[in-house]
């Protein structure tokens, strides 16, 4: 699976390491890794693209007292090594001075590494990927013939590894592996056609939902759009799918990490200690959670990682910070140099029972809103204008499916307008969040 095994990527990190001391370095980070891949697409049962992808790659970054250089290669040679580590030395000799570069300080250094259990490979042939495609879109075909076209089916596979190492001592690396599967059927009745898809996604093949599934709810979803319209241009509460509570979830982590804080350009300046939720809402990042993708025994940085509270009861306990974010705030990294890690948002008020039909009935009179588009998210301001579609829903019960409106709002106040999450928690990469409940928003319709 790998042409290089982990001890030889520690062997080729410690002599890039070592390259850049003879040359004068001051200190210096080596980040190697190697992948493999296979990617398949089928449309209308016809094999569309087949892709199999096997890259290796080294980044050297060199300090030279208070100035940075970085350059990569991949070829793991001695001599295309030493010419990147010299590359990079360069650059660090002519490039200005900064006060905040640098290594993590020594003791946020991750020393013991817990096993997570990243790794695990899914050993399907070109062949088997196919076919099972073929019986995900088959399946969404059957479903109804009213699914008369197709954007295709997809099977991806991954496995990589990685070691990380610097001049500090830390070094520490691990296989990993992601794997997904999905959908996108197309609906049509008489002039009225509506797309959509739905996917599964793991590191762990057996956690993969059934394609026949997959391909059934996708169509399903599709032939649920059919004859939508517009609504009258009005204010009232609106429910997001609970994978798009993911993206919003996202948009909160931009506004509080640090490149946007030290730059001054998000919306939640100032917020650490401050309500910036509704007084129910609970944020846990978790970076040592056994099998998850969002899951790390240390940051890009080799920062240690763990377990801390984001926000308690709707106020903020910490940012997401780098070495460098941290340093130019004048405070200490968090270990989310490269991203977070397994966010999971709550409610102290979700019932068990809290499914999709009570968010519904919670809902009343308002927008479920099922698709957004277009990147209408204002970091700095938090004003939020995004074109949707989804359902109108009348006491409790989807009435319509609605299309071709824009709802609007900012940030601040969705988040303190947050009036529950719901018990259909999805989990999109390293979020985790159940649908979410805004107490009002304007919606822009006909």
């Amino acid at each position: 699976m790998f042409e290089y095994d982990t001890a030889r990527l520690h062997e080729i990190a410690a002599r890039g390491l070592e390259m850049a001391r003879r040359l004068g370095a001051t200190d210096a980070s080596v980040d190697i890794s190697e992948s493999s891949g296979l990617s398949v697409n089928v449309r209308k049962g016809s094999v569309e693209t087949i892709e199999q992808t096997r890259d290796k790659g080294v980044g050297i970054t060199v300090y030279v007292g208070k100035r940075r250089g970085h350059a990569s290669t991949s070829d793991f040679a001695d001599l295309a090594l030493s010419e990147t580590v010299a590359a990079a030395f360069e650059i660090a000799r002519y490039t200005g001075e900064d006060d905040c570069a640098g290594l993590p300080d020594a003791d946020q250094l991750a020393t013991d590494l817990p096993e997570l259990d990243l790794f695990h490979p899914w050993q399907i042939s070109v062949e088997e990927a196919v076919d099972l495609a073929c019986r995900m879109e088959g399946a969404a075909f059957a479903t109804s013939p009213l699914i008369r076209n197709s954007e295709g089916a997809s099977v991806s596979v991954t496995h990589g590894h990685f070691v990380a190492a610097n001049s500090l001592g830390f070094a520490g690396g691990y296989p990993y592996s992601r794997h997904s599967i999905g959908c996108s059927p197309i609906a049509q009745r008489g002039q009225s056609m509506q797309r959509d898809d739905w996917y599964s996604s793991s590191l762990m093949p057996a956690r993969l939902a059934d394609p026949v599934k997959v391909g059934r709810y996708a169509a399903e979803r599709a032939l649920s759009r059919l004859g939508a319209r517009q609504v009258d241009t009005c204010k009232v509460p609106v429910l997001f799918e609970a994978p798009l509570a993911c993206g919003l979830l996202g948009s909160f982590v931009q506004a509080v990490s640090g490149g946007s804080l030290y730059r001054r350009s998000s919306f939640l300046l100032d917020s650490l200690g401050k309500d910036v939720f509704a007084p129910h809402i609970d944020l846990v990042e978790d970076a040592h959670l056994p099998a998850e993708m969002g899951s790390s025994p240390f940051d890009s940085e080799g920062v240690r990682t763990g377990r801390r509270t984001v926000v308690s009861a709707g106020r903020l306990h910490g940012y997401f910070l780098s070495t460098y974010s941290a340093r130019k705030l004048g405070m200490k990294t968090t270990g989310n140099a490269g991203g977070s890690h397994n966010l999971t948002l709550s409610s102290r008020l979700t019932r068990q029972l809290d499914d999709l039909p009570a968010m519904l009935e919670r809902l009343g009179t308002g927008l479920f809103v099922t698709d957004l588009m277009g990147q209408g998210v204002n970091g700095v301001t938090g004003d939020y204008s995004r074109g949707a579609s989804g359902f109108w829903v009348e006491n409790g019960v989807i009435a319509y499916p609605v299309e071709e409106i824009t709802i609007a709002g900012n940030l601040a106040d969705m988040f303190k307008g947050i009036v529950a999450i719901g018990g259909d928690v999805i989990q999109r990469g390293g979020k985790r969040t159940g649908s979410i409940l805004i107490d009002r928003m304007a919606v822009a319709g006909a």
